[in-house]
């Protein structure tokens, strides 16, 4: 393992640059922390790259790590240079280069899924898709102008759930539409339904819109059922979208599970 305590080190530049980028569509990302390498590890195997705090190769999440990435693909970095890498002040002495994994869309879509239309707020992207995968969603389409999902605050916010879903980026959901073997399921506060009211489908397309604009009209006139959450309009006049995805994902999911032969 090469050991490099030099800022001016090409491949710290590159590192430290990479650091900031937002995770563009079909470039390297770095994911900052044991969780996050530990996932990457058992749903992908070795990175392309992996970056080590030279100070903490011993300690036994990090050592058992580097152990698991071929030689040639690891690096050694002084604590103060590992720092410049961090997403976060208390960095975890590890971190992974990869490519995030590029899916085709598929032509059908017979399952659970849910599209996320134009969430502008990266901890809010990160939240639902933490959330899609604890109520057992698989697959994800998320709009043009939704924050890049693979992005460090998106990355954080996620807690590894990234391995768990398929993640289809930069999607016209318009166009969607047409390959949709589920019910298109919105939620709206206008010309909508109790979510509490009646049996939701086994299977649908849940679209969760915009913070301020909420589901595009567009999408609204495709959706066979529109829900709203009931709540205490004097107080608020609207829940945050990743709130509202879990009263809901949850709410089917707990349908489901009443359902389910015992």
């Amino acid at each position: 393992m090469k050991h490099i305590s030099s800022r001016d080190n090409p491949a710290v530049k590159a590192l430290v640059k990479l650091a900031g980028t937002a995770g563009k569509r079909g470039a390297p990302v770095l994911l900052d922390g044991v969780h996050l390498c530990q996932a990457w590890l058992q749903h992908h195997g070795a990175p392309d790259q992996a970056i080590f705090d030279v100070e903490r190769l011993s300690q036994p999440d990090i050592a058992a790590l580097a152990a698991a990435v071929p030689d040639a693909r690891c690096l050694a970095l002084d604590a103060r240079l590992m720092q410049a890498l961090a997403s976060v002040e208390s960095g975890q002495g590890v971190a992974f280069v990869v490519t995030p994994p590029s899916l085709s869309l598929p032509e059908a879509v017979d399952e659970n899924c849910v599209l996320f239309d134009r969430i502008q707020d990266p901890g809010n992207v990160g939240t639902l898709l933490r959330t899609c995968a604890a109520a057992g969603i698989k697959r994800v389409f998320l709009a043009t102008g939704t924050a890049a999902a693979w992005s460090p605050k998106v990355l954080r916010s996620g807690q590894g759930a990234h391995f768990a879903l398929a993640i289809h980026e930069h999607v016209d959901l318009p166009a969607l539409l047409p390959g949709l073997r589920v019910p298109l399921v919105a939620t709206a506060l206008e010309g909508a339904q109790d979510l509490y009211a009646g049996r939701l489908p086994e299977r649908c397309a849940w679209v969760f819109g915009h913070e301020g604009q909420g589901v595009a009209a567009e999408l609204l006139a495709a959706a066979r059922l529109r829900l709203r959450i009931p709540h205490d309009m004097a107080a608020v006049e609207s829940l945050n979208v990743g709130a509202a995805a879990a009263i809901c994902l949850f709410e089917q999911r707990r349908q489901a599970l009443a359902g389910a032969p015992r």
